[in-house]
This record gives structure tokens, C-alpha cells and sequence, in this order.
């Protein structure tokens, strides 16, 4: 039997055996298409780790009989990559599977581009990082961008009971029974991850005896010790990290108070103090302003308190202001009254600050007619006097919309319309 881990020894050899990936290369789909027509275009597979991605690429070869060659663009030199060009060039076409391409650095790239071009070589890139954001723009440009997503619970259960049955690649040899709870928990704390949950399997497999009928019998607490590894999984320099950061602050903004503690959870576990910190107070002034004023302080006296703790006790300040963000009234019209302001600015709409608002603090200004006309509002009833701020050509224009999701924020809009209403027509 051979030595080879089982989640290596299932990788699919045509596109038929792909688990998951429907939208790829189901039927009309992109990649299937590609296959369908025999001509394979150079792609970056990029998805979270354990979802496919070289495998994926290996059986897109197979499908089409195409030469296919393994590097990974850490790994491998330069003069690797010149020996696959090679190799193509006297057999023809060549599909060159690239591990981490967005650590392909500029030398490497630049011999392999005009291949690319050509192509001579057809790239299939693998990642998991996001390549908008890691992959050099040359050679994004030249390839189609395929998103490889994490498999669905019943896929990798339906990998796994493919892997029990299969007798030539599997462990069809073996006579394995894997109880309906310990195949759950196989399939869920491998987070969508296959190799993670053929890697438990296989464990599973060889550690347990088997019983007086000559059958190895797998159960929860079995699958729970060979997946312990894998019940959280989390990268703080992944991209699946801002995601979970992204739904961090969006639970909060949603008033989700749940998703929210089960985000924070999910960054507390990566021990993440300082993104946690600042999404909390960012959070607290971008999306809940002025409905609240106090979120902002009360967030960041829960940091402050948190990074004096350290964990496990800062998740209790944490908590507790996560669940006042969530819960309090929401607005965004302090900020976003500032953008369209900037908006103006940008767009050349500033024109000149009337001459009773200059300066007259120096020795002249009166001369130049600056600040003669200046009505001092607190000389006025209420403290308000009705006169020009705004330079001419944008005297009209109207920035801030109050908001009225909180109490502070009503009384500030009572007190803008009603200085609206008494300005002059």
C-alpha cells in the first residue's frame, strides 16, 4: 500500500471527480467550458487552504492529456522554471502549476511572462491570498481569476465516504464504520478544509483497533481527538482573517449583537487584541456617531481596560462593550457630512472666505475690509445671529443630515432646523 497521505492519494484526476466547486466546473460553467472547448487558459485558483486548489489544477490537466509540471514559487529557483520552459518548448504545451504565485518575485516573473504570452506555458497559479491585493498586475492581467470556495459539509462528507469506499486509493481495504456523530464532527471542524478531515480520517483509521469482528468502529470521541488540531482555524495574515474582520464590523453596524460576539470570538481565539481594539472604536464613531456620542469614549476605555488585562480576562470589557455598540442607535451623518464637504473641495467648490470671517487680528486689516462686518453671536439672543459663513459660490450648500435613531442626536437636528428656518431666504 502505498506511503502517501490519503488526502493526496483521492486528489481527483479529471474534472468530473472535483468535490465542491459547482460554480467552476459544473455544467455552462467557466472552467468546464474551458475543458469542454480542449483549450485551457492560463488561471490563479486563489480560496482558503484545504479546499483544492492544486488538485483542482493537476485534474484540469489530466482531463485534456496535458504535460503538467508541480513548483512553488518560494521554493523552486529560477532555473526550475527555465528547465519547464524547456521541457515545453521540445514537447510542446506545458501546464505549469504554481504554488503560492503571489510570492513570485520580479526575476522569476519576468522570465515567465512572454511564455505566458505565448502560450507556451500554460500558468495555473494557486494562492490563498487575495490577488487583487498580492499578485503583481503583469501577471494578473494575463490570467483569469477564479475564486475556489470552502466546500459545503455534505461535500466533505460525501469526499469522506468516497475515501472509506474507494479500494485502490481509499481505505476500501479496511472495513471502517464512522458513527453519524463522529462524521459530523468531521466534517464540521475541518471549517470546509478536505485535507484537514482526510488527514483526521486517516489518523482515525490506523489509531484504533479493531474489534473482535475485525471492523475498526470510529466514534465521536475518536474523531474529536483526531481533529482537535482543526476545530478553529485561523490565519491573522490570511485573507479569511479580514474577512472575519469585515463581519466583525458589519454584525455591529447590523445591530447583530450575536454574530458580533461570535466574530469577537473567533478573533479573540487568533489572539488579535489590536484589530479587535481598532474595528470597536472605529465602529463606534463611524456607525454610531452621534446617535450615542458616549460609544466612542466607553469603546475605548474597554480597550484601554482589555490591553491592561490581556487575555483571558479582556474579553470581559470586550464584551461588554460590543454588546452597547451592537445595541445602541445608529448614525453615520457626522462623517459622512464631512465627505461630502471634501467632496466639494476636491471638486474646486471652495471660493473665498468672506471678508467679515478673515482675520483682523493684525494692524491693516481694517483697511482691507476684513472682519468690519462681523457679528459676534454671542451678543445675540440664544447666542445666534443670522449671517454669512459659507464663501459665496457654495452659500447654500447643505452638508449634515441629522439623524433621529438617538436622543442626543434628535435634539442636535431640533436645533439645526431650527436655525435652518431662521436663516435669511
Amino acid at each position: 500500500m502505498s506511503q502517501q497521505p490519503l488526502a493526496f492519494r483521492m486528489r481527483p484526476k479529471h474534472i468530473d471527480d472535483i468535490i465542491g466547486q459547482k460554480h467552476l466546473v459544473g455544467e455552462g460553467k467557466m472552467i468546464r467550458r474551458m475543458v469542454d472547448a480542449k483549450r485551457l487558459a492560463s488561471m490563479i485558483l486563489f480560496g482558503p487552504p484545504g479546499t483544492g486548489k492544486t488538485s483542482m489544477a493537476m485534474a484540469l490537466a489530466k482531463s485534456l492529456n496535458l504535460r503538467f509540471k508541480t513548483l512553488n514559487a518560494v521554493v523552486d529557483k529560477k532555473k526550475d522554471m527555465e528547465i519547464a520552459v524547456e521541457e515545453a518548448k521540445m514537447s510542446g504545451q506545458l501546464v505549469l502549476i504554481l504554488d503560492e504565485v503571489h510570492r513570485l518575485d520580479k526575476g522569476k516573473q519576468d522570465f515567465l511572462l512572454p511564455h505566458v504570452e505565448s502560450n507556451l506555458i500554460t500558468l495555473i497559479g494557486c494562492t490563498t491570498s487575495n490577488p487583487y491585493h498580492s499578485i503583481n498586475p503583469a501577471i494578473r492581467s494575463r490570467c483569469h481569476l477564479f475564486e475556489v470556495e470552502r466546500l459545503d459539509i455534505e461535500d466533505v462528507k460525501g469526499a469522506i465516504n468516497r475515501a472509506i469506499a474507494d479500494e485502490d486509493e481509499g481505505l476500501g481495504h479496511l472495513d471502517i464504520h464512522v458513527s453519524n456523530t463522529a462524521m459530523d464532527h468531521f466534517a464540521h471542524s475541518a471549517n470546509g478544509d478536505l485535507r484537514a478531515a482526510l488527514n483526521g480520517l486517516e489518523l482515525a483509521a490506523f489509531s484504533t483497533p479493531e474489534n473482535e469482528f475485525g471492523q475498526i468502529e470510529i466514534d465521536l470521541d475518536t474523531a474529536e481527538q483526531c481533529m482537535q488540531k482543526k476545530s478553529f482555524s485561523h490565519d491573522k495574515d490570511g485573507d479569511a482573517h479580514y474577512d472575519v474582520l469585515s463581519a466583525f464590523q458589519k454584525s455591529i453596524r447590523g445591530s447583530d449583537v450575536n454574530a458580533a460576539l461570535h466574530y469577537l470570538g473567533r478573533l479573540i481565539e487568533a489572539g488579535d487584541l489590536d484589530s479587535i481594539a481598532r474595528r470597536m472604536v472605529v465602529t463606534a464613531y463611524e456607525d454610531i456617531g452621534l446617535a450615542n456620542p458616549q460609544a466612542g469614549p466607553r469603546a475605548m476605555a474597554a480597550v484601554e481596560a482589555a490591553e491592561r488585562l490581556g487575555f483571558p480576562e479582556a474579553r470581559i470589557p470586550l464584551a461588554n462593550a460590543i454588546v452597547e455598540l451592537c445595541l445602541s442607535p445608529k448614525s453615520n451623518s457626522a462623517y459622512k457630512a464631512l465627505d461630502s464637504a471634501l467632496s466639494d473641495i476636491r471638486k474646486g467648490k471652495s471660493g473665498e472666505v468672506p471678508a467679515h470671517l478673515k482675520d483682523a487680528h493684525y494692524k491693516g486689516a481694517e483697511k482691507l475690509g476684513r472682519g468690519i462686518e462681523y457679528q459676534y453671536p454671542h451678543n445675540y439672543e440664544n447666542s445666534w445671529v443670522d449671517q454669512q459663513y459659507l464663501p459665496d459660490s457654495i452659500k447654500n450648500a447643505l452638508y449634515y443630515s441629522p439623524k433621529k435613531t438617538g436622543k442626543f442626536e434628535k435634539g442636535l437636528a431640533q436645533v439645526y432646523e431650527t436655525i435652518q428656518k431662521q436663516k435669511k431666504k
